[in-house]
């Protein structure tokens, strides 16, 4: 019996992970291009799950949504939605570094007229002091962000090893 439910836990936790790794991916590309961003958001929109990770995508496409609508009104009620549903998220689980990792791009992305820019220098430094700490895949997701990242420093970018 122990065999079986070894066997589900590993089938769910294998197909979870391949769902947030076509989710890092598409999140990656979502702001190169407005067909990248759509198709960001509706591959965030179709996931169901109640993992804290894959909500926080969900909350960064809620975000993105301003970006691409063609309703001017709608585009504030489209990030203070997303912006709402990330900081839940995030104060439900604060030592999650993809979470602040999601945060911290969105903040530097996002014009600087919204406003929503106060967690920038704290989501960096935990994201460095608690890099050490992750996967590999984890690692090389974070170290890609950080290559192009427009608040980190040469000296932040090169700690990334």
């Amino acid at each position: 019996m122990k065999l079986i439910l070894s066997f589900i836990t590993a089938f769910i936790l294998f197909f979870q992970t391949s769902d947030l790794e076509t989710l890092r991916s598409s999140y990656a590309k979502a702001n190169s291009s407005n067909e990248n961003t759509k198709s960001f958001i509706n591959l965030a929109e179709k996931k169901t799950s109640s993992d804290p990770i894959i909500s926080g995508y969900r909350a960064a496409a809620r975000i993105m949504e301003a970006k691409v609508t063609t309703e001017k009104g709608k585009r504030k009620s489209f990030v203070k939605a997303g912006a709402t549903q990330l900081e839940s998220i995030i104060k439900s689980n604060p030592n999650n570094i993809e979470l602040r990792l999601i945060r911290l791009s969105i903040q530097e992305n996002i014009p600087r007229i919204v406003g929503y820019h106060s967690s920038l220098k704290d989501d960096k430094s935990f994201i460095i002091n608690n890099y050490s700490k992750q996967n590999t895949a984890l690692k090389t997701y974070i170290k890609n962000f950080a290559a192009q990242s427009k608040t980190m420093t040469a000296a932040e970018k090169a700690s990334f090893k």
